[in-house]
């Protein structure tokens, strides 16, 4: 990392990420903790859950950035009768009787999977070779994702009925889990203000897709300190109930701890964080500031923790204190 070159790259990446806040605060209005996160999971090279209630913007947030990061975007709404070949795509037979590979809304950069709890296990699994591997194989051909690849999804917490919950195996591809709050009276007031006239100007793109995947690579290049990567693997050894090194408050209120890859995003996620904020090597705090959107839906509570209304943030909010 102590070339010249890199250097260079990371106060590039530093540059654009103040210049992504900017056009993107020109469409979004507040959610600037979400923006971070989202920004986070792209230089991480992660995929990102959006969770909040309808009317938060959140589809006009994942195509704003998309815009300005200069990406091809593609939205599918998740619906009950949603199949597999809908997000991956499907041979069909042409005109010269040979089958030929048409393309679904998955071969995109940006990835909006709207609902995504609305469509049954089936089709949510079409998704999964997608996120880890960066490919679909339609059959038993693997046709290559184009870097970069993201998948964002949106999902409503409010609303349960008629909605297939993602598997573990599912939940576990996301690198953050975002919660989107409503905003303050003076944001909703300048929302409100923005929105009820004629609009005015575009957003500028900010990056390239090339760009992106460099700036990836310098931010996997960063050195770590010994005790970062101690921190984080013990922190999520703290919620793994039944391993003897999980803390008593995880005993008391967890029935499942979070897996390895849950250390990994914690110390890439430690790396995006440092580097957008112009650090060459990121530290305790930079593990502490993304540990709560890693590990929330990583940790299941068990029933006295649903009983005394013990939240997922409750349980990582203590295991942060504990772990200095």
């Amino acid at each position: 990392m102590e070339t010249s070159a890199n250097i260079e790259l990371l106060s590039t990446l530093v540059t654009k990420y103040e210049q992504l806040k900017e056009e993107i605060g020109k469409v979004i209005v507040g959610q600037s903790d979400a923006v971070d996160s989202m920004l986070t999971a792209i230089f991480s090279g992660g995929h990102c859950l959006l969770v909040g209630v309808p009317g938060l913007a959140k589809t006009l947030m994942v195509n704003t950035l998309a815009k300005v990061l200069g990406l091809e975007f593609s939205r599918i709404q998740f619906t009950p009768d949603l199949m597999p070949s809908d997000i991956t795509g499907s041979e069909i037979l042409d005109e010269s009787r040979q089958f030929r590979f048409v393309k679904g809304p998955i071969f995109a950069n940006i990835v909006l999977a709207d609902e995504i709890n609305r469509t049954p296990p089936k089709t949510q699994a079409a998704l999964l070779e997608a996120m880890q591997e960066r490919s679909v194989t339609v059959a038993g051909v693997a046709h290559r994702l184009q870097a970069p690849f993201f998948v964002l999804a949106t999902q409503n917490p409010i609303e349960q009925e008629g909605t297939y919950p993602l598997p573990e195996a599912q939940l576990d591809r996301f690198m953050l889990n975002v919660k989107l709050d409503y905003p303050s009276f003076e944001e909703e007031l300048d929302i409100v203000k923005n929105t009820t006239v004629a609009q005015s100007g575009a957003v500028k793109t900010v990056l390239t897709g090339g760009e992106i995947v460099n700036l990836q690579e310098v931010v996997r290049q960063l050195p770590v300190p010994d005790n970062v990567y101690r921190y984080a693997v013990r922190l999520v050894e703290m919620t793994r109930v039944g391993t003897g090194r999980e803390c008593e408050y995880a005993k008391k209120y967890l029935s499942w701890g979070a897996g390895p890859r849950a250390s990994q995003f914690l110390v890439m996620g430690a790396k995006t964080h440092a580097a957008m904020h112009g650090k060459y090597s990121p530290d305790i705090e930079d593990v502490r500031s993304v540990a709560t959107e890693v590990l929330r839906h990583r940790i299941v509570r068990n029933y006295y923790a649903e009983a005394e209304g013990v939240s997922s943030d409750a349980v990582i909010e203590r295991l942060l204190q504990e772990n200095k």
